[in-house]
């Protein structure tokens, strides 16, 4: 059986990954900070028959948390098959850089880049020991520098500008990690969900979270499929 862990998944599109990959019957580990709502998933998602679910007590910008967490996971397990990170914020509105809050930014980037590298690092070792492993970065479109600087620019982007630029910056990393492992048997994505509707834009989204988890379901089932170091959405590969 593979297992899987999901930062951030709780709730939204990190939740309702995990109700999917549970449902194909993957061993789901979800993270989450709070132990009240890390609890009421595990229950939600153990009414899914043939899957086995648990909680770790994590918080991504957090390195004793990310620390303990690993852990805490190593004790539970041999090997971990997948790690998709999911745990993101949004940060303060608006976010246009000419007067952007630098505390908002560093905020944003602790969280989404920051720590996505350090729970990619400390997992790294239990990564290894599966025969196949994968890891999946949460990215955007805002992410993407050819949809910003091309003609007909979306005025809306502007206000995601922070958020934005701490997912081209995840991009970075996914490159940069899969050109490192490339000689190993590690695949290393971004992924997209899109405009999903959840609490990181306050519901605004225009897909549902079935929807935005679809493209990350398929790049953790069917990875063979797809290049390692690429970026994918439910078209297909996304410009960077």
């Amino acid at each position: 059986m593979k297992t899987v862990l999901i930062t951030g998944g709780n709730k939204g599109i990190g939740f309702e990954t995990a109700k999917q990959l549970g449902k194909l019957g993957y061993d789901v580990y979800i993270g989450c900070r709070n132990k009240k709502r890390g609890q009421e998933a595990v229950e939600n998602l153990k009414k899914l028959k043939g899957s086995s679910v648990d909680w770790i007590q994590l918080d991504v910008a957090d390195s004793t948390s990310i620390e303990q967490a690993k852990i805490e996971l190593a004790s539970k397990i041999g090997s971990l098959d997948i790690l998709i990170n999911n745990a993101g914020i949004s940060g303060i509105q608006p976010q246009k850089f000419s007067h952007n809050n630098i505390k908002t930014l560093r905020n944003i980037f602790d969280t989404n880049f920051f720590g996505t590298v350090e729970v990619t690092q400390k997992f790294l070792p239990l990564l290894k020991k599966a025969e196949q492993p994968i890891i999946i970065n949460i990215s955007s479109e805002v992410a993407s520098l050819e949809i910003h600087s091309s003609t007909g620019k979306d005025p809306n982007l502007e206000i995601w500008s922070a958020y934005g630029a701490s997912k081209t910056a995840v991009n970075a990393f996914t490159v940069m990690l899969a050109n490192e492992l490339e000689d190993s048997p590690f695949q290393v994505f971004s992924v997209t969900p899109g405009y999903t509707s959840t609490d990181l834009n306050d519901h605004q989204g225009t897909k549902t979270v079935e929807e935005g988890a679809a493209p990350i379901v398929k790049i953790a089932t069917e990875s063979t499929s797809f290049t390692s170091g690429k970026f994918y959405g439910d078209q297909g590969e996304v410009s960077w």
